[in-house]
């Protein structure tokens, strides 16, 4: 066995003894879907992530995250634990990335292990560790590197671990032993994905419209969730599971050890009344160290009420009404069309009420709306 094939085996059973499910090793080149990238941001489907159209020049070449790059050892960490439980009237879902701590530390360390120990074996080393935060195409080099295919949610797809996996990567100047890329697509003629999305986020397989997915509306989009698309959130409150739910190949999808993993007790599912009383400092105080903080409070209770009104329990009346005297106007807005979803007597007076008080032009216009839906 040549220095370069021992040193990479032993890379990856040194990546396996640190909790990695799969790993693999291709070369730091440009990646083969650069193009697709392109065609994708031209036609918008990356909404309002401006940092990736911004840094289109740095995905490029890795050499843009590591200068001197030449090889890519590509990582997968399950994250698959417990299965969702069923939200009752007043919950909403979490997506399930996001029931335990903030991933990218635990990762990130291990990430460092790993580099110390690839610098121990070759002195003189560069090697940096990223956690998609990089301008990195992670799955087209996991791809490359033998991880799996990309399927027709977008996803990497895994015979043996499925798609509940963190994507991680190392990269280093050290030349190391190649695997071959995953030729094969295993997704054949199934449509789960695209046929399950309740928003209709794929205009054609394997091609993503963000605009339209809500992980995107819950997470990524600072405004208000666009109308048409509301109703198809459901009971998401942050991220969403569903292509990944009713995908063939998660069936069999082992479960994590991590503990850091493991939902907790309030986030399988989360209790959205209570989130209207809380002020910035409650938000940062209950979500800090947790995938949630990125939603920021405005952004998580204006979910939290188009959930209360795709549910339309009259229970929920207390914290919409809440609600649409909040500070921030897009938590009011959101609030005034989910009371207009509950239609009852208290919730129309409600809106009219804050109608003769309200100064901004989008929350009057949510308003005046709900209130001729209700005529």
């Amino acid at each position: 066995m040549s220095d370069a094939a021992s040193l990479s085996s032993d890379l990856k059973a040194e990546a396996r003894r640190l909790g990695f499910a799969l790993s693999g090793i291709c070369p730091a080149v440009t990646p083969p879907g650069i193009a697709r990238l392109d065609e994708w941001l031209s036609h918008g489907y990356a909404g309002q992530m401006n940092y990736l159209a911004d840094r289109r020049a740095a995905h490029e070449h890795p050499q843009s995250v590591l200068e001197g790059a030449h090889s890519i050892v590509m990582l997968a960490m399950n994250y698959r634990t417990v299965e969702p439980a069923e939200p009752a009237p007043g919950q909403g879902r979490v997506s399930r990335y996001a029931w335990g701590d903030d991933y990218h530390g635990l990762i990130r360390g291990r990430l460092n292990e790993l580099a110390d120990y690839l610098r121990g074996r070759v002195t003189g080393a560069l090697v940096r560790g990223v956690v998609d935060t990089a301008p990195l195409m992670e799955r087209e080099f996991a791809q490359l590197a033998g991880l799996g295919w990309i399927g027709k949610n977008t996803l990497l797809l895994n015979r043996e671990v499925g798609s509940w996996f963190f994507l991680a990567a190392l990269l280093t100047d050290v030349e190391l032993d190649y695997d071959a890329a995953h030729a094969t697509d295993h997704c054949g003629t199934c449509r789960a994905c695209l046929d399950a999305c309740p928003t209709g986020a794929f205009p054609e397989p394997y091609v993503l419209d963000a605009r339209k997915c809500i992980s995107y509306l819950t997470i990524e989009l600072r405004e208000a969730v666009p109308t048409p698309l509301r109703a198809g959130l459901g009971d998401w409150v942050f991220g969403c599971d569903i292509c990944q739910d009713v995908c063939p190949w998660n069936r069999r999808a082992p479960e994590s050890g991590e503990e850091a993993f493991v939902p907790a007790a309030a986030r399988n599912p989360i209790d959205l009344a209570e989130l209207f009383s809380w002020s910035d400092n409650d938000f940062r105080r209950h979500f800090r160290g947790t995938p949630l903080l990125r939603a920021k409070r405005r952004g998580l209770l204006r979910t939290a009420a188009i959930v209360l009104g795709n549910q339309r329990d009259p229970a929920s009346l207390a914290p919409l009404v809440r609600g649409l005297s909040d500070d921030e106007p897009l938590v009011r807005g959101a609030a005034a069309w989910a009371l207009g979803r509950l239609g009852t007597p208290a919730a129309r007076d409600a809106l009219a009420d804050r109608l003769k008080h309200e100064n901004d032009i989008d929350v009057r216009g949510e308003i005046e709306a709900a209130l001729r839906a209700n005529t």
